[in-house]
């Protein structure tokens, strides 16, 4: 089952059927929402918030919702930015195990497109041509040769 958040909107709305005296549940029944998420709502207008207090609090506690931003030792930092610049790749760094680093081949990498570490030092730059558009340029040249 998906849940669905209160919408600016819909706090107004719940606001105003507060503020015509209307009961909890009528309200939820027009809305189609829950009775306890209104119930929660009009608690809050009960207390002399509003529905834009509400909305931003509830803005409050979503900014601290997600993964929080990795933050490396310094002796990791220094043992990766050692070995890339002795021309091991980030997938090396982490599969062979010499040391513990505290994050994986996948973070390594998008630490590395984040400019947290510098990419050009990286041994393998850009991406290798697909099979397919090699062969068509062969057959370009020797096209033109047979032509002139």
């Amino acid at each position: 089952m998906t849940y669905k958040h209160l919408t600016i909107d819909e706090l107004t709305m719940i606001e105003s059927y507060y503020l015509q005296h209307n009961k909890p549940v009528e309200i939820a029944n027009r809305m189609g929402r829950a009775i306890q998420t209104i119930y929660n709502v009009v608690n809050k207008f009960k207390q002399g918030k509003t529905a834009l207090d509400y909305w931003h609090q509830y803005k409050e506690n979503k900014k601290k919702c997600g993964r929080k931003v990795i933050q490396l030792p310094a002796h990791e930092v220094d043992y990766i930015k050692e070995k890339v610049t002795l021309g091991w790749t980030p997938d090396v760094i982490i599969g062979r195990k010499e040391r513990p680093v505290s994050c994986g081949m996948r973070t390594l990498y998008r630490l590395f497109s984040k400019g947290i570490f510098d990419i050009d030092t990286l041994p393998m730059k850009g991406k290798r041509k697909p099979v397919l558009l090699r062969s068509l340029k062969i057959k370009r040249v020797l096209s033109e040769l047979q032509i002139s």
